[in-house]
Formats: C-alpha cells, structure tokens, sequence
C-alpha cells in the first residue's frame, strides 16, 4: 500500500523481454536502499524488488501489468516516479493507493497557471462512476484532486514541487499516464452493482 506522495524519481536503464514478461532496471537514488522482496510504485505500479546493484534495483512486470499500464511503452531513459510501501505508523499525507493501475489516461491540455500547472486528461468512459469532484486519484503514482469532472474527462492541478520532483514535468498534450481510482469509491460501486 501506498499514499501518492513520491519520493523519488529514476531512471530507465535497461529494459529486457523474457516470454511475456518485460524486466526494467532502474537507477534512482533509493535504490541502494531497496531490498529484494520489497514493493516500489513504479509510476503507481505496485512492482517486487528482484535484485539490486549500486545505484540500481530489477522489477519485472508481467503481461497483466503490461497491458493496463503504460509499462509496455517504457524506453530506456525515462524518468520514473517511486514510492516505498507506506509504513503503518506514519502520517497518510496523501489517499490509500494500492500500486494496482486501473487503467490508462491521456493528457488532453496542460496550462501554466503561473505558479501551478492544471492538466486534463481523458480516460474509458466506463470508469466515469469513479470520481466526484474533489475526489483523489492517483496518476503515475501521484496522489492528485480531481475537478472540472466529466464522464470522460479530469483536470488536476499540480503545485510547483510536485511539478519539479516527479516527471509531471514531462507530461504534454498526447502522453498516456496511469490512472489508479480511489479503491474507496471501488467498494462502494461494487455494493450498489450487488444491491440492484
């Protein structure tokens, strides 16, 4: 489980297929600090830690992850988004994010609010049941408000940290991102499909 709040970026440095699998390595400045086992969000990808190596750790994502994620389109060079699992004793600065990706948006207009960026995305019309304006949602990892809300539509604003240390920076009009709702209103969709 995670909260949305990104620690840290890395990059792509390599990236191998193995069936229908795809593994990544990832330089990043907590990756020396990461141990085999652990689960990092990878762009809100909740991925196991494989190995590690000075200033680099290995996650492999397997089809199910390729195919509702942006993952499949990773080049070597990006820049990544991570997040440690959250620790039980802390503060949740940010909304409950499982690293589970619902699916894929796409950024339809980004403006220079002068201070802050507001970006629109679009998404599959079948998850509009998922947000309410205000609501959270989390985008490559990051824990973000939703408003100006449609059935297809969501425009977030981004504060001018969150902006420089994530790769919210790298976001333009026609970039797919990961779209994970609030597994909050998940539970309540499903109780209402199980009432009718």
């Amino acid at each position: 489980m995670f909260t949305g709040i990104i620690e840290n970026t890395g990059t792509v440095t390599d990236i191998t297929s193995m069936g229908s699998n795809k593994t990544f390595w990832i330089k990043s400045l907590i990756s020396n600090e990461l141990k085999v086992d652990q689960s990092v969000s990878h762009n809100g990808a909740c991925l196991t830690v494989e190995e590690t190596a000075p200033g680099h750790h290995r996650v492999t994502a397997v089809e199910e992850t390729l195919s509702k994620t942006t993952l499949s389109t990773w080049k070597t060079g990006d820049l990544i988004n991570l997040e440690r699992c959250m620790i039980m004793n802390g503060r949740l600065d940010g909304h409950i994010v499982q690293g589970h990706v619902d699916t894929t948006g796409v950024c339809v207009d980004r403006k220079d609010m002068g201070g802050s960026w507001e970006f629109t995305f679009t998404f599959p019309v079948n998850f509009g049941g998922l947000i309410i304006e205000k609501g959270s949602v989390s985008l490559n990892g990051i824990s973000l408000t939703l408003f100006n809300i449609s059935s297809e539509l969501f425009t977030v604003a981004v504060i001018p940290y969150t902006f420089e240390n994530t790769n919210m920076k790298e976001i333009n009009i026609g970039v797919h991102v990961n779209i994970e709702f609030d597994i909050i209103g998940k539970y309540i969709q499903r109780m209402n499909s199980l009432i009718k």
